[in-house]
């Protein structure tokens, strides 16, 4: 059990750098690599960017939750 938590929290690790790094920021992100920084008067590009935002956010929770759920099987196996 604490090893399927620690695959989960280096996978959930891994994809909340690469997710962090696709958003734009001042001077853009690697989101410009996808489309992002296209500018359209439509709006597309910021339907993209909620979306990377919500998506960013669930992964965050489940990091989160993968790092107390470990930290509790930790401490009741005594390890």
């Amino acid at each position: 059990m604490i090893m399927g938590f620690s695959i989960a929290l280096i996978v959930f690790s891994l994809l909340l750098m690469l997710l962090v790094l696709m958003h734009k920021g001042k001077g853009g992100g690697l989101s410009d690599m996808f489309g992002g920084g296209m500018q359209s008067s439509v709006g597309g590009s910021s339907v993209a960017e909620r979306n990377l935002d919500r998506i960013t956010m669930v992964i965050g929770l489940l990091w989160f939750a993968s790092i107390v759920a470990l930290g509790l099987l930790m401490k009741s196996s005594g390890n």
